[in-house]
């Protein structure tokens, strides 16, 4: 298994995790995703293209009256998987 395709199955399960009740031990799985990602090197466009392809698996098994709530919460979890990123990336601005 290539380390992309173990990201994959890791977000879709923390993904999938989050999705029933959007609880905050369930979002930090995703902080911890994304953390892992930053360790390991794995590039932004690589974790926004894993969430991407996530996002429109669960999209083809939801149905038609959840698709705001799948949305929502992909949201939520992307921003939480990005935010080690963001302060990664604020911590190497001069001045930080």
């Amino acid at each position: 298994m290539t380390d992309l395709a173990r990201v994959h199955l890791d977000y879709r399960v923390a993904f999938l995790g989050y999705l029933p009740r959007r609880e905050e031990a369930a979002l930090h799985s995703g902080y911890k995703l994304g953390r892992a990602a930053v360790a390991d090197g794995l590039s932004l466009l690589d974790l926004v293209q894993v969430h991407h392809a996530v996002f429109l698996e669960v999209l083809e098994d939801s149905r038609d009256g959840e698709l705001g709530q799948v949305a929502e919460a992909a949201s939520e979890f992307l921003l939480e998987v990005l935010a080690p990123y963001d302060m990664t990336h604020r911590g190497l601005l001069p001045g930080s």
